[in-house]
């Protein structure tokens, strides 16, 4: 097996790491996130059609009417529509906005649901996300701790920070509409990159053991190539599923199959090179990971 050098890159990669993450926090501190109707608050309303809806006309038939920021989007069926209207709109002005519909459209308009999310609700949603995912964070670090040691631990929290950093990034750049789905999508992004983490984690902790004449960089490189094949296979099968997810599955789903394809994207560069690099820099070594030896056992070694 030829061994691929990807601790040889490390600084080239840690230098790109480091642009993308200054980037993407500065987008955050500039340009922040566009908090969907879920953080926000708002009114949604679902109205049916009796005939297909041209979600172009309906788009333009609010412009017209004054419903400036309005989110368009078919469900379910193509007479089923869903209106989002930003915050700023109350729940009876929902009313009247189905008036205006109906006046535009030849058939009948029927309402089927609408709800008011107040700017209250919407700030604790984003509370509970937030410390939902520092919460997730902490039992990660705990968990990598036990099962591996505490420097695995700190590389797969700051591989997964990176990953989560990165794609709240992407969405503040190209200012994509940030709501609970995508909140979900960031969760199972953590989930993602610590399974691939893991196991890397794995095949260096059992390499470190196994093989005795060999420095960290070595024993990391050979784990990593060991690992590749497994790393790709996942990563693009998952790819393939979640392009098609964005390409087909509508607008109701598009943002949080965007998150996931940058955040898998992501998540398997970081666990090859952000996990691996911060294991070096802090100077990981066999002692670090050789099971200790009972008392006991030593007497009975030494015993002939």
């Amino acid at each position: 097996m030829k061994v691929i050098d990807f601790m040889g890159q490390r600084r080239l990669a840690m230098l790109f790491s480091l642009t993308l993450l200054l980037i993407s926090i500065g987008s955050l501190a500039t340009r922040q996130l566009n908090w969907g109707l879920d953080f926000t608050g708002g009114t949604l309303v679902e109205v049916h059609y009796s005939e297909t809806a041209d979600l172009n006309t309906i788009r333009s038939t609010l412009n017209a009417e004054g419903y400036s920021g309005a989110i368009v989007v078919s469900f379910g069926t193509d007479r089923d529509v869903m209106i989002r209207l930003p915050k700023g709109y109350s729940d009876q002005q929902g009313a009247q906005l189905l008036a205006s519909l109906q006046e535009a459209f030849t058939g009948s308009v029927e309402l089927r649901r609408i709800e008011f999310v107040g700017p209250q609700v919407g700030d604790e949603l984003r509370e509970q996300g937030g410390l939902a995912m520092l919460l997730a964070l902490g039992l990660v670090m705990l968990y990598i701790a036990f099962r591996f040691q505490l420097k695995f631990a700190v590389g797969a929290v700051i591989a997964l920070v990176h990953d989560v950093i990165i794609t709240l990034g992407f969405f503040s750049i190209t200012a994509m509409e940030f709501d609970l789905t995508v909140l979900a999508a960031l969760l199972a992004v953590i989930g993602y990159s610590l399974n691939d983490t893991i196991v890397v984690s794995d095949r260096i902790r059992e390499n470190f053991r196994k093989i005795r004449r060999a420095d960290p960089v070595e024993v990391i490189n050979i784990s990593l190539t060991e690992t590749l094949g497994r790393t790709l296979v996942t990563s693009l099968t998952t790819l393939l599923v979640l392009a098609a997810l964005a390409l087909f599955g509508g607008e109701m789903i598009y943002g949080f199959a965007i998150a996931l394809i940058v955040g898998v994207a992501i998540g398997t560069y970081s666990s090859i090179y952000v996990a691996a690099s911060t294991l070096l820099l802090m100077g990981v070594s066999k002692e670090d990971l050789m099971i200790p030896v009972k008392e006991g056992a030593e007497q009975e070694d030494l015993t002939p």
